[in-house]
């Protein structure tokens, strides 16, 4: 025995029967569905004054295309991907922001996926995504799974890598140096007096941005006369609990640094909280610098000096690269963008010990 539709059934039923169809707006515009098809596909299609016509049909009536009818029919699925490493730094939630935002305009879906620092996590989502018809896909990072490019050059999608950048590297790339920004902070910090430095640069294994910052910061001490022991370096995942800690065992070092760099903002919130607590005085007794400038940096007390990365220039310019691609027209494969310091409250000149 079929039981009879509650009303909120009968109104969700009624609601959905009752939703215009193409056939509606083609009606009301006095077109032919075929033209309003053609029109949602590719407003360019149809001409201006009948384009006017399927508009204003389908705002006064308030049709929602069927994406996945629109996607058969134009054999697109409008959809890109992104894989970031984490969804939990505040700075690639910036810049996918932006990258959707632009996308958004654009006509385009975003799908988003993470392989938390994992080279084969990675090369599993990038073969999730194509699986999914994505029509392009924006990375992280230079150092990746050789597999993904086999892939993606064999479907024949756009792609690009963000967040770093190396022109010697036969990929397209909208980023900025990693390197060359840590050594601009650390010739700051050698300006200002600092000669005892401590690191917590966060994990190199699989990281290319922590290695080229690490890297940018020691051989720019190395080149004056300055050499970081190991004792003095301690790697730990970006977490506030682990940066702490970190700050503790830096702590216990004779002498004490009088500068600590860090290799994102967030490890430099750690050092600076547990500094705090042990009543350490930033930045008459210890400076301490992050890398991203998170909007936090500008509001905690003592505000961060950082560097500040152009997350949300990167997501917007790679969004346009990768529709550009695919609408076939000229783009260049390389931009170099720039991260500036950013110079605050918690560095100052060392104090005489």
């Amino acid at each position: 025995m079929t039981k009879e539709p509650t009303g909120k059934r009968k109104r969700l039923q009624k609601k959905l029967t009752d939703a215009p169809t193409a056939e509606d707006v083609a009606q009301a515009a006095g077109v032919s569905t075929a033209t309003v098809s053609r029109y949602l596909s590719n407003p360019n299609s149809v001409s201006e004054k009948r384009g006017k016509l399927i508009r204003s049909a389908i705002e006064s009536m308030g049709y929602i295309p069927h994406g996945a009818a629109q996607a058969l029919a134009s054999q697109r699925s409008k959809t890109i991907g992104v894989i970031v490493p984490t969804l939990d730094n505040a700075i690639f939630a910036e810049g996918i922001q932006a990258f959707q935002r632009r996308l958004q305009e654009k006509g385009y879906t975003l799908f988003i996926a993470s392989s938390d620092y994992s080279l084969d996590e990675e090369l599993a989502e990038v073969e999730r995504l194509v699986s999914r018809g994505v029509e392009g896909i924006m990375l992280v990072g230079a150092e990746h799974h050789p597999h993904v490019f086999d892939i993606l050059k064999k479907k024949q999608l756009p792609y690009l890598y963000t967040w770093s950048f190396d022109p010697s590297l036969p990929h397209p790339c909208i980023g900025f140096d990693n390197y060359r920004a840590s050594a601009r902070l650390t010739q700051y910090l050698l300006e200002l007096g600092h000669e005892n430095f401590a690191l917590i640069p966060g994990i190199t294994r699989t990281n290319d941005r922590t290695r080229d910052r690490l890297a940018g910061c020691v051989d720019t001490l190395e080149k004056n006369g300055i050499y970081v022991p190991d004792s003095h370096i301690i790697e730990c995942r970006y977490d506030l609990a682990e940066s702490r800690q970190a700050l503790k065992k830096l702590m216990e070092l004779t002498p004490l640094p009088t500068v600590i760099v860090c290799g994102n903002d967030v490890l430099a919130y750690g050092a600076l909280l547990e500094s705090q607590v042990h009543g350490i005085k930033i930045p008459q007794q210890l400076s301490i610098v992050g890398f991203d400038d998170l909007a936090m940096s500008s509001h905690i007390q003592p505000s961060l000096t950082t560097m500040q990365v152009p997350s949300k220039e990167m997501g917007t310019k790679a969004a346009d690269y990768l529709v550009s691609k695919l609408d076939g027209d000229a783009v260049t494969d390389t931009i170099e963008l720039e991260a500036k310091l950013v110079v605050r409250e918690t560095t100052a000149t060392p104090q005489q010990r």
